[in-house]
């Protein structure tokens, strides 16, 4: 499965030191390795393991991920509007695979 469908969700536009929410969901089956098929045989570990935002350039948010989290992960943090620019929104999975989304929040006042 390639990493494809990835959703995120921020205002487009935000005064300058409001809080703004972000969302982001990505389609993915984040398989155990623990788990075995009709067959009888392991289903391989297939999960993303990290997680980044960088906003304008600047690191704002990060998390690791393990077999605990279910498939379709959702993640919803905040971030103070500081200045015009873009969201960059990274999946890396343990096969190597990467999705990036980018996104622009403009910043006003």
């Amino acid at each position: 499965m390639t990493l494809v469908a990835a959703r995120v969700s921020l205002p487009s536009e935000a005064r300058r030191g409001e809080v703004v929410e972000i969302k982001a969901l990505i389609r993915h089956p984040m398989e155990t390795g623990y788990r075995v098929d009709a067959r009888g045989q392991r289903i391989p570990r297939h999960i993303i393991r990290r997680f980044e935002v960088a906003y304008d350039g600047e690191p704002v948010f990060a998390m690791d991920l393990t077999q605990g989290v279910a498939a379709n992960p959702f993640v919803a943090f905040t971030t103070v509007a500081t200045a015009s620019g873009e969201l960059v929104f990274t999946w890396e999975d343990d096969r190597g695979e990467v999705v990036t989304v980018t996104k622009t929040l403009t910043v006003t006042g």
